[in-house]
């Protein structure tokens, strides 16, 4: 009978959805410096703290996040809703951790719509982009060493980096990338297969004309991007750029870099960079309907994905797949990141504030939110 009594107290307790929603409202509220923080605070909250969580527990659902495409940080945060409450878990666990930064960036996005012509936002806006292209490419770097597993991957990668640069379709660049990947395990013979595969990513797409603003169209755009995107909230960049300022000519570059630098200096997922999208083009509505658009891929891949992971993980070529495609997304990101720097630093001073930034970010490892807000002081001021 004592034994059976220390077991009970041992038991993990039942978490209420009061106690997940207040949890991730906090931290979807104060959560800055992107997924790799995020998930760092979640770690803290629900591993160290709460003990809700394993170590092992928590790296398994950490690494279903990265098998999935989506926003990291949010599947993560879903993903312990649904292991402590299940369905409505999931739910209340998502939505809590998206909605605080969405309401913030909508507040931000409708302050800019009226506000964006006031010299002090131009200069605010002047000084925080080259914080943005530091972050980005600091992003880039640390997410490639870890992507680049081989000199294959690294081949695959400069071709996906030439097929985007000559206007390839970035969902065609990404299977292509994956088939590429995954023909290292299947065939022995590389040199055939990749001349093979990798020849869809020369197809090049011909020049839209702009399409008129429509709800439907705003929400399938950001669904279909919150399906296919694989890696770090960054690579967005790449997707944005193609659908809404080459393809349907919603947004000027000017306002893809805005859009960028809120995402930096508020909390929550970058994604809701989506939610500051949507605003600017369809008003409230505008911004709820990209809102949930670009998220409810990621509730919906969660609960599916479970019973899956276990025979993707034992799957060399699932994984190697999974491999090209995050190697094709960092290719995107990269010539995007080149592509938004070329508009962002122009001269001496933005030179400089890029530089600054990138050695505060690589050598003393600070939290980019305070790079974007310092930078808007001095824009500010200057």
């Amino acid at each position: 009978m004592k034994l059976l009594k220390q077991q009970r107290d041992l038991s993990p307790k039942p978490v209420s959805l009061t106690e997940i929603a207040l949890l991730f409202l906090k931290l979807g509220t104060i959560a800055f410096g992107g997924p790799a923080a995020h998930i760092a605070m979640m770690e803290d909250e629900f591993v160290r703290r709460r003990q809700w969580l394993t170590h092992q527990e928590f790296l398994d659902r950490l690494g279903a996040a990265n098998l999935i495409p989506g926003p990291s940080s949010t599947e993560m945060a879903i993903h312990i809703g649904f292991s402590k409450r299940g369905w409505p878990g999931l739910i209340v666990a998502g939505c809590c951790f998206i909605v605080p930064a969405a309401i913030l960036v909508s507040l931000i996005a409708a302050a800019y719509v009226r506000y964006r012509s006031l010299p002090q936002v131009g200069r605010i806006l002047y000084a925080v982009k080259p914080v943005v292209i530091a972050v980005v490419v600091q992003a880039f770097w640390n997410l490639s060493r870890s992507a680049v597993k081989s000199a294959w991957l690294a081949a695959i990668g400069i071709v996906c980096a030439v097929a985007y640069l000559f206007h390839g379709q970035e969902l065609l660049i990404l299977a292509a990338a994956g088939i590429a990947a995954m023909s290292a395990v299947l065939i022995r013979s590389r040199s055939r297969a990749a001349m093979f595969l990798l020849a869809p990513m020369a197809a090049v797409a011909a020049p839209a004309d702009a399409a008129p603003f429509k709800l439907w169209r705003l929400f399938l755009t950001f669904a279909k991007i919150g399906s296919v995107l694989f890696g770090s909230g960054y690579v967005l960049l790449a997707f944005l750029r193609s659908d809404f300022v080459d393809r349907l000519h919603w947004l000027t570059e000017k306002q893809l870099l805005d859009a960028v630098a809120v995402g930096q200096v508020t909390p929550g997922p970058v994604f809701t960079t989506a939610t500051f999208i949507g605003y600017i083009v369809g008003g409230t509505r505008g911004a709820a309907v990209a809102t949930v658009a670009i998220f409810l891929p990621a509730f919906i891949l969660v609960a599916a994905s479970g019973p899956l992971l276990p025979r993707i993980r034992r799957s060399a070529t699932a994984g190697a797949f999974l491999d090209g495609v995050i190697i094709g997304s960092l290719a995107l990101m990269g010539v995007v990141a080149w592509q938004l720097g070329r508009a962002a630093i122009v001269d001496a001073t933005t030179v400089a504030i890029a530089l600054v930034s990138a050695i505060l970010l690589f050598r003393f490892r600070v939290n980019s939110a305070w790079l974007v807000i310092g930078a808007a002081a001095v824009g500010w001021a200057v």
